[in-house]
Formats: C-alpha cells, sequence, structure tokens
C-alpha cells in the first residue's frame, strides 16, 4: 500500500526481456534506507518488488499484465520514472489510499501554465470516468493528485510548485501517456451496492445519479 507522496525520481539503467515480461534495473535519487529485498515500491504507480538492491540500485520484474495495462512496456533505458517505498502503518498518511493496481492509462489533452502551478487536463478511458469525482483524489503516474474538474471524458488536475520539482510531472508534454489509478473506495462501495442477480448473471450497480441524489450526497 502507498499514499502518492512521491520520495524521488528514479533512472532506468537496464532494461531487458525476461520470461514473457520485463527485468528494469533502476537507480534512485534518494537513499534507500533499510532496504528489505522483496519490498515494494511503486514505479510510476506500479506495485513491483524490488530485488538485488545495492545501494540506490535495485531491480525489478514486470509481468505481461502489468506491461498490457500500464506504460512500463513504453519505457526505454534513461528514462526517469516516480518512485515510492511501500507504507509503514506508522508512517502519516499524507496522500490518499493507494494500492499500485493501475487501473488504465490516460493521455495528457492539454498543458497550461498558470502562474508557478501547472494545469493538465487528462483523457480518460470511458470506464473509468463514473470513478472520478471533483475534489476526489486521484493517482497519476502515482503521484496522489485532487481533481479540479472533470467529466464524462476527461478531467483536470493544477500541480503545485514542489510537485513539479520532485517527480515527472514537470517534464510531461501535450501526447503523453501516464498510469491511472481511481480511488478505492468508490469501487468497493461500487461493488458492495450491487445488485445481486441469479447465477451466471452480471450485477448491476445501484451507484447512479438518482440514489446519490436520494442520499444527499449530491443535488
Amino acid at each position: 500500500m502507498f499514499t502518492g507522496i512521491i520520495q524521488g525520481k528514479g533512472r532506468i539503467i537496464e532494461s531487458r526481456p525476461a520470461g514473457g515480461g520485463m527485468v528494469f534495473v533502476l537507480e534512485a535519487d534518494f537513499d534507500l534506507v533499510d532496504p528489505e529485498e522483496g519490498e515494494s515500491i511503486a514505479v510510476n504507480g506500479v506495485c513491483l518488488t524490488a530485488k538485488a538492491i545495492a545501494g540506490r540500485r535495485f531491480a525489478v520484474d514486470v509481468s505481461p499484465e502489468s506491461l498490457a495495462r500500464t506504460t512500463l512496456g513504453r519505457l526505454a533505458h534513461g528514462k526517469t520514472v516516480n518512485l515510492e517505498r511501500a507504507l509503514r502503518l506508522s508512517d502519516r498518511l499524507g496522500g490518499h489510499l493507494v494500492s499500485g493496481h493501475v487501473d488504465g492509462v490516460a493521455s495528457v489533452l492539454d498543458v497550461r501554465p498558470e502562474g508557478d502551478f501547472v494545469r493538465y487536463t487528462f483523457g480518460i478511458p470511458a470506464n473509468l470516468a463514473k470513478y472520478i469525482i471533483e475534489k476526489g483524489s486521484i493517482a497519476v503516474n502515482g503521484i496522489s493528485l485532487t481533481v479540479n474538474s472533470c467529466d464524462a471524458q476527461v478531467f483536470a488536475v493544477a500541480i503545485i510548485p514542489h510537485t513539479l520539482k520532485i517527480t515527472t510531472m514537470g517534464s510531461l508534454k501535450k501526447g503523453a501517456s501516464v498510469n491511472i489509478e481511481v480511488d478505492l473506495i468508490g469501487k468497493y462501495v461500487e461493488k458492495l451496492l450491487a445488485v445481486k442477480h441469479e447465477p451466471g448473471q452480471v450485477a448491476e450497480s445501484r451507484l447512479n445519479p438518482a440514489f446519490l441524489a436520494a442520499h444527499g450526497y449530491i443535488r
């Protein structure tokens, strides 16, 4: 489990195919204090297992499933990624609960400076739009961000100077692809509210605008 508070960046110093997937060797720009072989680390928001840890360097295996569902397969030698080590139970939850299980890939539609800030607008897969709400949380390449605005096709976020400096957001250009993880809570609520059907039938969600209005969540 992660929080979406990026600890620093990492550079891919080696990438190679392995067993239908890939192996990346990365070098962090921060010290890996008390490293544990097999610990979880989020690479651009994807939860991976660190191995062969030596100083600031470590390797990760990327499965075919992760390559198919994320942008990791598009990364090459020399690319920079966001890194976050797994959350300890004693840590502050500065962002929001992030599992590191990417839901889909979004594209950068617009990058617009606003003073010291930068506003990014992303195009989203249709199946994820229902989980994104204004002022809700979302993870973009592993970064916990607040949704400024959204509709059925896009959402926008404003990036503060600190985030631009410590993460890869500052280098994102129009047309780039990013990993998206929507808020876990919405998916669990939808599942719990699903109407039960006969065996073999697909459940339909009761979480819709009418339900939310009836219970005072929207007007």
